[in-house]
């Protein structure tokens, strides 16, 4: 358009005098102004059309989650119990995909108040375990029981605020670190939020920062380090006073300054609970009261740190391969 008018006008201009061409030129430039009055509010119409179809985009994937059939229910014998903390599986067997299992006819046992630690090459089926008690999936094949009762004879609610889940990924919100700890759960006070924190040894850290237990932490806690927001991580997880504790590779990203504190904020979460902890590193694994080595699904060797230290098999050969490495993970 600019082209246009500018072409036009320097034609004209040869037939015209010298007077009317100098009243003409005002207006020429008037259009200029105005043209790019009118497209500047196009373009804008342009951007927020690409924007909308990216918001279109978005909405689909929120939809297809949303309408995702697979969704266990509550089956017709649940009802709502108070777990104690005893876990059993019986030869479970569990596939993601028909024909291609995961779990192998699993078993093991968890009295209450004991620690499991499961370690394993990625892709043997220990996050899959953690899946199963949550009932995230359905197993396949065998057992499953919580305090003896089958885990179907639990509601969801009723199993899953019995149970508290650590993982490697601690997901922060945009808000204050006292409304991260609590979830905004009303029933949560100041007074036990700074107690667990204590506990954990991380209050001290909490009062320097600016506001406190307000300090505003951004999306995904990008203002903290890693282990901080490993040990806040822990603090929600004692407020809510699971009768099951699990930490899924928890202690796995934090640098070794943090390690010790976490180690002693792990002892704290797991004293008086059932605990299942699936970790890489040496430190964590020791002390549970039994460990389970898995390889591609299936058990390949169960016992304490020391009794599979003194039967030479593949656990005893990992700790050597560790105690050899400068990485602490080799599991």
């Amino acid at each position: 358009s600019l082209g246009i008018l500018v072409w036009y006008a320097a034609t004209s201009a040869f037939q015209m005098d010298a007077i009317l061409a100098l009243q003409t030129s005002g207006k020429i430039v008037s259009f200029i102004l105005l043209l790019n009055m009118l497209f500047r509010p196009l373009r804008v119409i342009a951007d927020k059309f690409n924007v909308l179809q990216m918001g279109m985009v978005a909405g689909e994937r929120v939809m297809v989650l949303l309408d995702n059939p697979d969704v266990l229910e509550n089956s017709p014998i649940a009802k709502d119990h108070r777990i104690q903390g005893e876990i059993e599986f019986e030869r479970v067997s569990f596939s993601y995909l028909e024909g291609v299992p995961v779990l192998k006819e699993i078993s093991f046992q968890v009295k209450k108040g004991k620690t499991l630690a499961i370690v394993g090459p990625t892709g043997s089926g220990k996050s899959s375990i953690i899946s199963l008690i949550n009932r995230l999936y359905q197993h396949q094949s065998g057992s499953i029981r919580i305090d003896g009762r089958p885990i179907e004879e639990f509601t969801l609610s009723s199993l899953r605020n019995g149970i508290a889940v650590v993982l490697q990924d601690v997901y922060l919100f945009s808000g204050s670190i006292f409304d991260n700890l609590t979830l905004r759960n009303p029933e949560i006070g100041m007074d036990r939020v700074e107690h667990a924190a204590q506990l954990i040894g991380i209050h001290d850290f909490i009062m320097k920062l600016p506001g406190g237990y307000s300090y505003q932490v951004m999306e995904r806690g990008a203002t903290l380090s890693m282990g901080q927001r490993q040990l806040l991580s822990f603090i929600r997880a004692l407020l809510y006073d699971p009768a099951i504790l699990i930490l899924d590779e928890a202690t796995s990203s934090v640098d070794s300054e943090s390690e010790q504190l976490i180690q002693n904020a792990i002892e704290i979460l797991t004293s008086g609970r059932t605990s299942i902890v699936i970790a890489h590193r040496l430190s964590t694994v020791q002390k549970a009261d039994q460990i389970l080595l898995l390889e591609k699904g299936r058990i390949v060797e169960k016992g304490t740190h020391q009794e599979l230290i003194n039967t030479g098999g593949r656990y005893a050969r990992l700790i050597e391969l560790q105690s050899h490495s400068k990485n602490p993970e080799v599991f």
